[in-house]
């Protein structure tokens, strides 16, 4: 994988345990499993942020819930069919992981570093309260013509600036990942409580398109 490829894409993240591992899927005899860690806001409140790991990266048969990781990797998507619709499902996929002693400065716990490109046009709004905020969907390419899809949000300033850029606009940005719960109507009389990630956005730079 080229440095380009890695660069484009950088998480850390230091967090505790919340789960036990779970197997994923297996590539060329590698088996993958994912795991639950929380992570700390400034505010206090928490992020639970889903990770994929090798086992040969850690003892998957172990429960380390309520113990602390760093991590180091890379933010993916991928689409799982659901019934007749796509379902995009992001997590952190993890190069690097050291168990720690405890959790440090919550302002360090979290950061992600992403360069891509505007797939659709940005949605701006306010808040009933009057906080501008922008959506927008970044596509951040891999090795072997595949892309990451990670959706991001931008506050005040620049969400402003990000809702007048066209799609393909080159952007190189940096934040943290987040977590929020929403209820999804699946029919009638049943809804089910879902989990959506997603970048919220401190820093917003435009690149030059190649």
């Amino acid at each position: 994988m080229s440095d380009k490829m890695i660069e484009n894409n950088q998480v850390t993240i230091i967090g505790e345990i919340a789960s036990e591992f779970r197997f994923s899927h297996e590539v060329f005899g590698e088996g993958f499993y994912t795991v639950e860690v929380l992570v700390r806001r400034l505010s206090n409140s928490e992020d639970k942020i889903p990770l994929m790991v090798s086992e040969r990266l850690v003892d998957v048969d172990q429960d380390y819930r309520g113990e602390f990781i760093y991590v180091t990797g890379q933010f993916r998507s991928y689409n799982r069919h659901e019934e007749t619709k796509n379902r995009l499902v992001l997590s952190v996929f993890v190069r690097e992981l050291t168990f720690v002693e405890e959790e440090i400065d919550a302002s360090k716990t979290n950061q992600i570093i992403l360069e891509g490109f505007l797939c659709k046009l940005p949605v701006y709004r306010k808040t009933p309260l009057g906080r501008e905020i922008a959506d927008l969907l970044l596509a951040v390419n891999r090795p072997y013509g595949k892309s990451d899809y990670i959706p991001c949000i931008c506050w005040g300033r620049n969400a402003r600036y990000a809702s007048g850029f066209p799609v393909g606009q080159h952007v190189q940005l940096i934040g943290r990942i987040q977590s929020r719960n929403y209820v999804k109507k699946l029919s009638e009389t049943e809804t089910e409580t879902r989990t959506a990630y997603e970048v919220s956005v401190s820093k917003l730079d435009c690149l030059e398109n190649d």
